[in-house]
């Protein structure tokens, strides 16, 4: 009964604030060397019943906002509990050119102008969800083929014949419409059989929740779909480990990797290290290794600054100077 009044109070909630919903934030990167975009917000609840509520209202993705508030209840929130809304983020290491995927976060982000770093310029970001384990969204090139309002959904054979091991008959073609999985708006890629389409099942955005497509929220994609052009290209990248600079401050910010990735309990720590190797070539900074290690521990998604002060001391702490080699 508790799960049935909070179902029907989560639909109460958006049916009666969906104008409310917030859409993507749409950042000004600065000329020069920048790679943070965003701050994280604290706020107390104030009648929303559940973190996934939350997370549509403000943007995030279920995973997200849930690894961002390890204590707190996801499915019955106290009022006035204190929730971290962690909307700020490093840039992934891609070209900074139409579509960028980094599918271990589970966000998309979107450069209407290529950004070069030689003048200010824009950048979108929106939670997204993506392939299942047996079902992996593919890394690589692409670009957008086309673009669909109200689209049929098409069933490969092998979807249907999942979906009949389960009971349930998919019929070869779904027509627009509420039953569609792939919502009012999708655009199509260059990878045969992927899309970034919408959905009728908003609270699977930011989970491993599809058969290989990205799907997002309705008014997200509805945006999205506003501003991108045919030829637009994505960029799908693995980073669950992403390192970018703020001034002379590094920050360091670690998904949980997907599970098909982890090869060894050191494989993030592996990842971390082989890239600050390649940053400190580029530019020497005096990491802080203990805060290095509490967000390799921790996981939560947000941007954890990792370097000391530019002047070194007379007599340095080993544990926390370390220089990446």
């Amino acid at each position: 009964m508790k799960f049935k009044a909070i179902l029907n109070l989560t639909i109460a909630l958006l049916c009666a604030g969906i104008a409310s919903l917030a859409s993507a934030e749409v950042y000004m990167l600065p000329a020069g060397e920048h790679d943070l975009v965003g701050e994280a917000e604290v706020i107390y609840n104030d009648n929303t019943p559940t973190l996934a509520d939350m997370a549509r209202l403000h943007n995030l993705g279920h995973e997200e906002i849930r690894i961002a508030n390890p204590t707190v209840d996801f499915w019955l929130v106290p009022q006035g509990q204190k929730v971290t809304l962690p909307t700020r983020y490093i840039l992934p290491r891609a070209r900074r050119k139409g579509l960028v995927l980094n599918v271990p976060e589970m966000r998309l982000y979107y450069f209407p102008v290529a950004c070069t770093g030689e003048e200010e310029c824009e950048v979108a970001t929106y939670p997204v969800a993506i392939g299942r384990m047996d079902w992996k969204t593919p890394l690589g090139t692409a670009h957008v083929t086309s673009k669909i309002a109200n689209p049929a959904w098409n069933p490969p054979e092998s979807i249907r014949r999942e979906a009949e091991a389960n009971g349930k008959i998919l019929p070869a073609v779904v027509p627009p419409g509420p039953d569609n999985p792939m919502g009012a708006y999708a655009l199509y890629l260059d990878i045969p059989g992927y899309r970034i389409h919408g959905t009728n099942r908003p609270y699977g955005v930011g989970m491993r929740a599809t058969h290989g497509c990205v799907r997002m929220y309705p008014e997200d994609i509805e945006t999205l779909f506003n501003e991108v052009s045919v030829g637009t290209d994505v960029q799908i990248v693995s980073q669950p480990v992403k390192f970018g600079w703020e001034g002379d401050t590094l920050y360091m910010e670690v998904h949980p990797p997907l599970e098909e990735d982890v090869e060894s309990e050191t494989h993030l720590e592996d990842l971390a290290m082989d890239q600050l190797g390649q940053m400190a070539l580029e530019r020497p900074f005096r990491m802080d290794n203990a805060e290095f290690q509490r967000a390799l521990f921790e996981r939560k998604g947000m941007p954890v600054a990792i370097t000391l002060s530019a002047e070194p001391k007379k007599k340095p702490d080993r544990q926390t100077t370390a220089r990446p080699l």
